[in-house]
């Protein structure tokens, strides 16, 4: 069986180095916020670019105590709204929810199955605070259109990057002359929320997540908000929460990070193979505005009978997902949703079917999978 993604072999080769950190951080007996932790916020904002990296417990909480910050600084009040794409993961919305925030959802491309800022500003009203554009798949949303509507409106820019760690974006500051960011961070000095689940391309032996930010305000705020709302032990500034990214999973993080952009190329290869000999017409590909702009966290195909080829293709012993079976206003959870109508997205929630994609993926198991695709 080709796996969809074969976490144990993607870990296996860091398995020494894990053992040695591991010693490491039960040595030194510090356990939370200690040295890995600010090392690898040091390492990852160096690597997106940007002036700060503030560790949390997950890609959630990372969303959660963005617009939370906001609130706390007074550029969000409780029942604004945020613009966010009506086919992304659940977990967008629900930080949306939990912040006291009111989502206005907006259908996506349905070439790139990103937010369309097309349909954006229809949806703009007076109480419109910001905009919260999802990388799905690995993909930057058209991230100079969205920022633009933004400066017109005076709209804070939140970005999801939770599947897009190390794609990069070619936007560059009139003022520095440097590549403002790797991956998603802008000139509009908002904010990025990453989750390092382990099935993610920086993924963490469990759950942990980052936020990084070129605003000094927010940043001082957050590294709050994280610790139950206190800079200094026993003293609380804000109503804060528990969520720190943990010692351990930082050290993990630390010893991945400089191998992301290889394993990335070899995504994008793989990408790149399926797009250009995958040949069957009832079969559609994902387009790709840029290679540059995606790291493939995911290969999506759509198709009119899904469960017909995800049957056919196990049976040829090729495990697949689909991401994601239920279109956010669909599901139980928001029932007062359930009428409302976005057709771009529920076509896209009926036809998508992930492939196997990974660093670990052979030429081999690519070209079965293709074969198989070719013969169905």
């Amino acid at each position: 069986m080709i796996k969809f993604l074969d976490l144990q072999k993607i870990n296996l080769g860091y398995q020494e180095q894990f053992q040695e950190k591991m010693k490491l951080v039960l040595e030194k007996g510090w356990f939370i916020l200690g040295d890995e932790v600010k090392l690898f916020e040091t390492n990852f904002a160096n690597y997106c670019g940007t002036k700060y990296c503030i560790g949390v417990a997950n890609g959630l909480d990372a969303l959660i105590l963005i617009l939370k910050g906001y609130i706390a600084i007074g550029k969000l009040e409780k029942g604004d709204e945020v613009i966010v794409p009506s086919n992304t993961y659940i977990a967008t919305i629900l930080a949306i929810l939990q912040a006291d925030l009111i989502p206005v959802l907006v259908e996506p491309n349905v070439e790139t199955y990103n937010i369309n800022p097309d349909l954006i500003e229809e949806k703009i009203t007076s109480k419109t605070r910001a905009i919260l554009p999802v990388h799905l798949y690995g993909q930057l949303a058209e991230m100079d259109k969205i920022n633009a509507i933004a400066q017109r409106h005076n709209l804070l820019v939140v970005e999801d990057a939770a599947q897009s760690h190390g794609a990069k974006h070619s936007v560059f500051s009139s003022q520095s002359q440097f590549s403002v960011t790797r991956e998603t961070q802008h000139a509009t000095r908002n904010a990025s929320a990453y989750s390092f689940y382990p099935g993610k391309n920086l993924g963490a032996l469990g759950d942990a997540g980052a936020i990084t930010t070129n605003d000094d305000e927010l940043a001082k705020v957050l590294y709050s908000l994280r610790n139950y709302g206190s800079n200094k032990k026993y003293y609380n500034e804000f109503i804060g929460i528990n969520s720190r990214l943990d010692e351990l999973q930082a050290a993990f993080l630390n010893i991945k990070l400089p191998f992301l952009d290889a394993e990335n190329d070899v995504r994008r290869q793989i990408a790149k193979r399926y797009l250009s000999e995958i040949k069957n017409d009832k079969i559609l590909l994902p387009k790709v505005d840029s290679f540059d702009s995606h790291v493939f966290h995911l290969f999506v195909i759509r198709t009119k009978n899904r469960q017909e080829l995800q049957n056919y293709l196990f049976e040829n012993k090729i495990e697949t997902v689909i991401h994601y079976p239920i279109a956010p206003h669909k599901q139980k959870a928001f029932q007062n949703w359930n009428d409302l109508s976005f057709p771009i997205s529920e076509k896209i929630h009926d036809e998508v079917l992930s492939l196997p994609i990974s660093p670990v993926l052979t030429d081999e198991e690519v070209s079965f999978v293709i074969e198989i695709l070719n013969g169905y």
